[in-house]
């Protein structure tokens, strides 16, 4: 089965000249108040490739209704924060926090500095923080929530608790090969001792199985609650470099166990404004918002747009049902 994609796509474009010129992407999304509030990741050049996070906010249709002119996160230098990427937004117990990527040594990605000769820049491994949001302008730090030295990048918060726990969904790019029990960058499990808080008990819940996801696969938004289980979107990378997304069910006490998960793609990179940008052939799920029967799946395209797709919830969680 695969998503439907929003007759206005994309959603948000890179616009004026300042620090969300180049590109506007892989946006994360709540919905409140009868509003959908999207914070995306913004760029403004190609030598320093910083990121800062801007802000939006749609009605239930998807018509635009406000986007400020300034960033309402940017990078802090006081905490080492270079660039601030890649956010995800989840409530929990009325609080909403915010998961945002920081990386120490930003550059450009492989395609433009293919495309631009950008040299390849000594780099520093990237790790996932925690901030507190409020009236999505607000933005209290929390600190780092990841190991060290795991190339953290794919960090989403489950919206409640888990055996009493504060618990994780994690992709940490360096823990694989012989001294663990994945081959590739693979997607984990881990509760945490509190908001911020020292993740432990690190467990696998699944690495690349279809060729479409057979270089690495990670987290999309934070996982849904269901009565079936956990609905976790997440993205796979195929050796061309060709990004995707499919759909897991995941055992409502022990996510670290799948129900299921589905054999084939949900998206794809089939359009012109997925194909082309900076980035080709991408399609990067990071928000998603259920509304009546439908959850909306918010997602950066070619590492240039925002765009949505939506798919019938009962539709999805019948799809990944074992034995369908």
């Amino acid at each position: 089965m695969k998503v439907k994609r929003y007759e206005g796509n994309p959603l948000l474009e890179p616009r004026g000249d300042g620090w969300e010129s180049i590109g506007v992407f892989n946006c994360a999304a709540t919905y409140k108040d009868g509003k959908i509030h999207v914070l995306y990741r913004a760029v403004g050049d190609y030598v320093h490739y910083a990121s800062r996070l801007g802000y939006a906010i749609f009605d239930e249709n998807l018509n635009l209704l406000e986007r400020p002119e300034e960033p309402v996160f940017s990078p802090d230098i006081k905490v080492w924060e270079m660039s601030t990427e890649d956010p995800r937004l989840t409530e929990i117990d009325n609080e909403l926090y915010l998961t945002y990527v920081v990386t120490p040594t930003p550059s450009p990605p492989g395609a433009v500095r293919r495309r631009l000769g950008i040299p390849v820049p000594e780099r520093a491994g990237p790790r996932t923080a925690l901030a507190r949001v409020e009236a999505f302008r607000q933005f209290t730090r929390l600190g780092f929530i990841t190991p060290y030295d795991t190339d953290e990048r794919d960090v989403v918060l489950f919206p409640e608790r888990i055996q009493g726990k504060y618990a994780a969904i994690h992709r940490p790019s360096n823990w694989m090969g012989p001294d663990y029990p994945v081959e590739q960058p693979s997607i984990w499990f881990a509760f945490l001792d509190g908001l911020p808080g020292r993740m432990h008990d690190h467990k696998v819940v699944m690495g690349p199985e279809q060729p479409w996801e057979g270089k690495k696969i990670g987290a999309g938004p934070p996982p849904i609650k269901t009565e079936e289980g956990w609905l976790l979107i997440y993205h796979g990378v195929d050796p061309a470099h060709v990004y995707r997304a499919g759909a897991a069910l995941l055992d409502s006490e022990e996510p670290w166990r799948v129900i299921a998960r589905t054999p084939e793609p949900i998206l794809e990179p089939e359009v012109e404004y997925e194909q082309e940008g900076d980035v080709p052939n991408v399609v990067f799920p990071e928000g998603a918002v259920v509304i009546g029967e439908e959850i909306l799946i918010f997602y950066g395209a070619a590492d240039k747009v925002c765009c949505e797709a939506s798919v019938g919830l009962d539709e999805l969680i019948e799809y990944l049902q074992p034995g369908s």
